[in-house]
Order: structure tokens, then C-alpha cells, then sequence
């Protein structure tokens, strides 16, 4: 969503999340609700990063573990664990996350280009790196990309991931 004003910049509402203590958002336009943390069913012979499945009102949706899909530790699941239902172009998955943030409005034309030292998976979702006003980074993930990679590729059929 962006949020235009007259002689200002334009802005996009980013829902923010941690993972591993690292602060990371998306644009709002593709979250549709986040959730506390419920069963999730692991499902064999799958990458380590599918956590498995949810529920969904009737629907089974995919649930990703974004720190083991980034290449950081698994998610220690907590009181303050969350899944992020994300969407694009029809197809939804969950994103695992370890505590949501506050919303941020955000002019992404001051975004960064991600560091080149990320390995192939981590850049290939990742749209870059805001300064957040403490000058802590804030890596803001491109969810229509992590919906089109190539480890994601698989799991195209249906609503899942």
C-alpha cells in the first residue's frame, strides 16, 4: 500500500517481524493476517525449512521457517511466535516468524541494495535494506519473489506454497 501526499514522499505500510533477533518486513499489500502459533504438521520428505502445514478455516496452508530458508537457525518456537499468512497471485503460504513488530511506513526509494555476501537463496528474496531512525537495518523481503523461487518451485500446485 502506498501512501501518497502532495510535495511528499511516497510511502508503503511494511508489516515487521523478527527473526534471530534481526528486524525484517514486507510490504502489507501481501500479508493478509498474521496468527499465534497453532500445530503446524511436519510432512516427509520435504526441505527442512517447510515446517509443515496449518489449518486454515478448512484450508491446509504450507508454513515456511524464514530463518532456516534464509540459512540462520531454526525458529524456538515461544509465546511470542508467529505466522504470518502471506499471498501472491493466488497462492498463500505461512511465514514463521519469532515475534512481530510494530507497522512502519517506509519510502522504499531510499532502500539499499542488499549485501553482496548474502548466499543466492537469502538475496533472491530479499529487495534490500531500509535505516531504521536508531540506524539498525531493517531487511525488507520481496514476497512475490520467495513465492517465484526456484526452492519454492515444487510446491507450486494449489493454495499452499
Amino acid at each position: 500500500m502506498v501512501v501518497e501526499h502532495e510535495g511528499q514522499e511516497e510511502l508503503t505500510k511494511l508489516v515487521c517481524f523478527l527473526l534471530q533477533g534481526q528486524e525484517y518486513a514486507a510490504d502489507i499489500f501481501f500479508v493478509k493476517e498474521s496468527l499465534k502459533m497453532r500445530p503446524i504438521t511436519r510432512v516427509a520428505l520435504t526441505p527442512s525449512w517447510l515446517a509443515g502445514i496449518i489449518n486454515l478455516r478448512g484450508d491446509v496452508v504450507a508454513v515456511i521457517d524464514l530463518s532456516l530458508f534464509l540459512g540462520m537457525p531454526k525458529t524456538e518456537i515461544s509465546s511470542n511466535t508467529r505466522i504470518v499468512i502471506a499471498t501472491h497471485e493466488g497462492r498463500r503460504a505461512g511465514l514463521l516468524c519469532d515475534a512481530l513488530c510494530d507497522l512502519r511506513n517506509h519510502d522504499l526509494t531510499t532502500l539499499q541494495p542488499s549485501p553482496s555476501t548474502l548466499d543466492e537463496a537469502a538475496a533472491s528474496i530479499l529487495a534490500g535494506v531500509l535505516t531504521l531512525e536508531n540506524d539498525k537495518p531493517l531487511r525488507v523481503l520481496d514476497l512475490g519473489a520467495l513465492f517465484e523461487s526456484r526452492e519454492l518451485a515444487s510446491f507450486r500446485r494449489g493454495d499452499s506454497a
